[in-house]
């Protein structure tokens, strides 16, 4: 017993101080950052890792009932206005994870930045860090809040800002106000824009470029009614030149292609209209065009039918069957990863475009309206329309005062010009949930009516524009939304 107990002493002595040796070593390479590459390489996930094409697409004036067709309650829960019954991929509530994520990624980022010894080579990432924790606080105030107004933003409940690493199991947070959310935006991206450094990135399309970034300030100013510093940011992402060649080809290059290589080239890094890229775990690629509640022939006629310039859209629309009233445009696809090479299950990814030049160009032509200026409002919108309109001709299809008054029955001409880049880019983008920004910017009332003859408005002011919080951020002291 005693030549027993030596030797577990003596095993018990090696073996506490192989585990001391081993405990003094880093578990993880990633998990002490040492280095501007290494920062870099983290903010490869300060994205938000989700997609909100689902619930914004399903919730918008874009669909209807079938009748028939896939049916999920990411598809099905929006079209009814009722808060989502899921949590996974294609959810809000997914979306608020994912963007908090990238927010907890994009804080850590900025900390090892601020108390590295050489914090002047760590510049650019800081900047890229800041942008990303300006746009995912900016989307989360935009799905979960009150739409800015200057006249309410003081008093609207907004979304908790995290500015630095969570370090507590549950900690408490304050939702502050809309305005206060959209300053502390304000503050990230204008100090982040000048620090971006394009030749940091191996694949710029999935990072914060410069050209990503006055984008994103585009679409900020925007939403925030700064019409001239939307104007500028804009004009910047051209380069203050004509942006006809970063715009799609839809009525010539695209208007060639099978819908596999459409499929290939839409969401493609090396296509000039997309300036931000990101993974999304998501099955929309798979069912946007076969869920129940989605596009069908009223509805393209609607949205697709005759539009100010008097010509066709050149969109390849097709039916996914022949005879069916499953309507897509081959743009949204799906990229399966098998878990092993054998295996018959995996995960589904949806590459979404954060941003593109058509929306650039959108924005601009939108404020120089807001600003009465549309003679340049519609010189934008023909720029737009001769990449749109089949079989363009600019002496047929050119947009001008008289055209638009007359499209939309006379009255305001500043009013029919909006209402002539709201319509374009409803067409743009429909299938991918964009329309759902201006239905928030502009109180556009939805009425979803289903095949047997029941509908649901949302009214203007309906509180189920605001997207419900989850319920487990309850145990944080937030307020859910009013129902």
């Amino acid at each position: 017993m005693k030549r027993l107990s030596i030797y577990t002493f003596v095993l018990l002595a090696f073996t506490a101080n192989g585990c001391k040796k081993f405990l003094e070593k880093p578990p993880d390479n990633r998990a002490e950052l040492q280095s501007p590459q290494q920062v870099s390489q983290l903010l490869g996930t300060a994205y938000p890792q989700a997609n909100y094409m689902s619930f914004t697409e399903s919730s918008s004036d874009n669909v209807a009932d079938k009748g028939a067709g896939t049916l999920e309650n990411v598809n099905g829960d929006p079209f009814q206005f009722m808060d989502v019954r899921d949590d996974q991929e294609d959810s809000p509530e997914f979306y608020w994870n994912a963007c908090y994520k990238a927010i907890a990624v994009a804080n850590l980022a900025l900390e090892t930045c601020e108390k590295a010894p050489n914090p002047q080579d760590y510049q650019a990432q800081k900047g890229e860090a800041l942008l990303c924790r300006a746009y995912a606080h900016f989307m989360l105030v935009t799905f979960f809040a009150e739409t800015y107004d200057p006249a309410t933003a003081a008093t609207s409940p907004g979304i908790p800002y995290v500015t630095e690493p969570e370090k507590t199991v549950i900690k408490q947070y304050d939702r502050g106000t809309v305005a206060s959310v959209y300053e502390m935006i304000e503050r990230d991206l204008t100090t982040g824009i000048p620090l971006l450094d394009d030749t940091k990135y191996t694949i710029p399309g999935y990072h914060f470029t410069k050209k990503a970034a006055n984008a994103f300030a585009s679409r900020f100013y925007l939403f925030k009614r700064d019409w001239a510093k939307t104007v500028a940011f804009a004009s910047i992402v051209f380069n203050n030149s004509d942006p006809t060649n970063v715009l799609r080809p839809w009525n010539t290059t695209y208007k060639t292609m099978t819908y596999l290589e459409l499929y290939a080239v839409y969401a493609k890094a090396t296509e000039p209209a997309n300036l931000l890229l990101v993974e999304t775990p998501s099955i929309w690629g798979r069912y946007y065009y076969s869920y129940r509640y989605a596009l069908n022939s009223p509805k393209q006629r609607e949205i697709l039918g005759n539009n100010v310039t008097g010509g066709e859209w050149g969109f390849n629309y097709q039916t996914y069957t022949v005879g069916s009233d499953n309507f897509l445009l081959p743009k949204i696809n799906e990229f399966f990863v098998r878990n092993s090479v054998n295996a018959s299950i995996g995960n589904a990814y949806v590459m979404v475009p954060l941003f593109t030049t058509e929306e650039v160009l959108f924005n601009r032509a939108e404020a120089y309206a807001q600003q009465n200026n549309t003679g340049a409002a519609i010189a934008d919108l023909n720029i737009y329309a001769a990449t749109r309109i089949n079989n363009y001709n600019a002496a047929a299809h050119i947009i001008t005062n008289a055209k638009v008054l007359n499209f939309y029955g006379g009255g305001n001409l500043q009013t029919a010009v909006i209402r002539t880049i709201l319509d374009f880019k409803r067409a743009e983008y429909v299938q991918e949930g964009m329309r759902w920004f201006d239905i928030l910017r502009y109180r556009i009332p939805v009425t979803h009516t289903t095949f047997t003859g029941q509908a649901v408005t949302l009214t203007a002011n309906d509180p189920r524009r605001l997207f419900q919080l989850p319920q487990s951020v309850s145990v944080s002291g937030l307020t859910p939304n009013p129902r």
